[in-house]
């Protein structure tokens, strides 16, 4: 192929679209749309004051404490906040269906709460409107109404046999047209990605790792653009008239984005059907009896420990001990809860794994599902971001629940009884301060990147595909 006829071409076509005042009036709804989404992100972003606001309202109150019994401070707990990724102003993902907060509290491991969709009226069903969906779904449309007629209708006007009398080959009429629609797709995709780039700015977010992420996600957008536009060229080649492109292109944009996704989701929660939250708590609960009741001075499993434990510092009652026996028996507990609750969390975490895995494996024959779930997880708005908060927050929750029991074990006298009360039988408040306050830490983007590499695989395979099917049409395409 020749660069400048290519380059020609390409111009040739952006000059003729430009002609048309319909662009400009769908420019100046993308624009409008633009500005609303954009005002979306940061009132959305902005969540994060409040959420920070808490966590240290949360970490005051729990240094506020007086001296105090551990064990007393490890079931008045603390809260733990997830806090949104800087990018999620670009896309919510399942931001909005997902909870917040967790409370952090000794042999109880709570749910993450208070989601937006728990607050807000059914209409939230519909979707939100970012910047992420407004590309993922509008600019697709715009692409196909902007080039369904590209080839077809210079077939149909007899521009086709003039092009190739002066000397143009088939490949650089396909590929230049291509470009040219390509062109002016990058025309409504830089003002989003300029635009999160001054709000990330503004807000002060400027690590290599949240740059190194954008690029990724201008990169994504732009080459699903480019495979869309080639789609659009072959579609428009290999059809008979510009009515007949356009119903394909339409077909194609309502089977990508509607049927598809939706029928994915409908089947996988059918075959991999989840526990409700009530029925998730009992099967925990009951397994936890059957291992045994750290609370309970009767229960059979406690008994036989604390009968090897005398055994083995050769004493007669626990409160000839070195230690605190009371600490010593809550942190065996904690830790057959916390196995317990692992397994259990580590199966329904497999079950939605399993919901989600037909979507993924859905987005090698659909270009729209790979791109969706790499911004998602660019942006730190998937599923896998959200679980790595649940696991964060629960080691927390455990790590503490363990450092109070130590503390316990360390400065409780092993003839206390019973009872928490008097100052032989507190801790220091300054103990308090100094444990560390919970810090939710984002998912590296070598991390992201690696969970997301069926998504990258499938552009690659849709852009090479795409190429190859241009090629294959400039072979076997004619004029008439």
């Amino acid at each position: 192929m020749r660069i400048e006829v290519l380059l020609l071409i390409a111009k040739q076509f952006w000059v003729s679209i430009f002609k048309s005042r319909l662009l400009h009036l769908v420019m100046g709804i993308m624009v409008v749309l633009l500005f609303y989404a954009a005002y979306s992100g940061v009132s959305y972003h902005d969540q994060n004051h409040f959420r920070t606001d808490h966590q240290e309202k949360a970490r005051e109150s729990w240094e506020g404490n007086p001296d105090k019994h551990p064990h007393r401070m490890a079931h008045f707990g603390t809260f733990a906040f997830r806090l949104k990724h800087p990018l999620s102003i670009f896309d919510f993902g399942i931001e909005s269906y997902t909870g917040n907060a967790v409370f952090l509290e000794a042999h109880r491991q709570n749910m993450v709460n208070f989601s937006e969709a728990g607050f807000s009226t059914g209409i939230l069903r519909f979707g939100e409107l970012h910047m992420a969906m407004i590309l993922q779904l509008i600019l697709p449309l715009i692409i196909f109404f902007i080039g369904y007629s590209a080839i077809v209708s210079d077939r149909e006007n007899g521009t086709l046999k003039i092009l190739l009398t002066q000397g143009a080959t088939w490949k650089e009429i396909l590929f230049g047209r291509s470009l040219g629609l390509l062109a002016i797709s990058c025309l409504f995709i830089f003002p989003f990605i300029i635009t999160t780039v001054v709000l990330l700015i503004r807000e002060g977010h400027t690590t290599p790792d949240e740059w190194g992420r954008l690029i990724m996600i201008s990169l994504a957008y732009v080459t699903f653009a480019f495979i869309l536009c080639l789609i659009t060229i072959v579609v428009s080649v290999s059809s008979r008239s510009s009515k007949n492109a356009l119903l394909k292109l339409l077909g194609l944009w309502l089977l990508m984005t509607v049927f598809v996704p939706r029928t994915a989701q409908a089947l996988g929660a059918h075959f991999h059907p989840t526990p409700t939250k009530l029925e998730f708590r009992a099967a925990i609960e009951e397994e936890v009896i059957e291992h045994g009741d750290s609370h309970d001075p009767s229960d059979p499993y406690f008994n036989a420990l604390r009968d090897s434990v005398l055994k083995a510092h050769q004493v007669g009652d626990v409160s000839e001990l070195p230690f605190n026996y009371g600490g010593f028996v809550m942190a065996q507990g904690e830790k057959i809860d916390t196995e317990i609750y692992k397994k259990h969390q580590g199966q329904l975490l497999g079950q939605y794994r399993n919901q989600n895995q037909l979507t993924r494996w859905l987005a090698i024959v659909n270009p729209y599902l790979a791109v969706k779930n790499l911004s998602m997880a660019l942006c730190g708005t998937d599923f896998e971001s959200y679980v790595d908060f649940q696991s964060q927050a629960e080691r927390y929750r455990y790590n503490m629940s363990q450092k109070l029991n130590e503390l316990q074990m360390k400065y409780i006298s092993p003839k206390k009884l019973s009872g928490s009360e008097g100052k032989a039988h507190v801790v220091d408040s300054k103990e308090w301060k100094n444990m560390p306050d919970f810090q939710h830490h984002y998912l590296s983007l070598a991390k992201t990147l690696g969970n997301e590499a069926l998504s990258i695989g499938s552009i690659l395979l849709w852009l090479s595909l795409s190429i190859g099917m241009v090629v294959h049409y400039s072979k076997t395409a004619k004029a008439i």
